[in-house]
């Protein structure tokens, strides 16, 4: 649920990474790989790929956090399950 006086976020990306800070506080759950959606206002665009984009983006600017859910995603077995034997 967004809140009313949200702005519309224009850009989804994929978090390749956290801060320490972030990492560690419980009322901030987003976690390395998660796609997101963020407003790209305060932003910091980092130029190492010429085909790929990167931001520094500021937690506030975060506006959701996309994750499937592990309980509905089926399970693969590997050789080494026991039910396969």
């Amino acid at each position: 649920v967004l809140p009313d006086q949200a702005e519309i976020p224009t850009i989804t990306g994929r978090v390749v990474e956290v801060s320490l800070q972030i990492e560690r506080d419980a009322d901030f759950p987003i976690e390395k790989y998660d796609k997101v959606l963020f407003h790209p206002r305060n932003s910091i665009p980092v130029d190492f790929e010429q085909d790929n984009l990167l931001y520094v983006v500021p937690i506030e600017d975060v506006v959701a956090v996309f994750r499937r859910d592990e309980s509905s995603t089926p399970q693969r077995r590997t050789k080494a399950d026991p039910e396969e034997e």
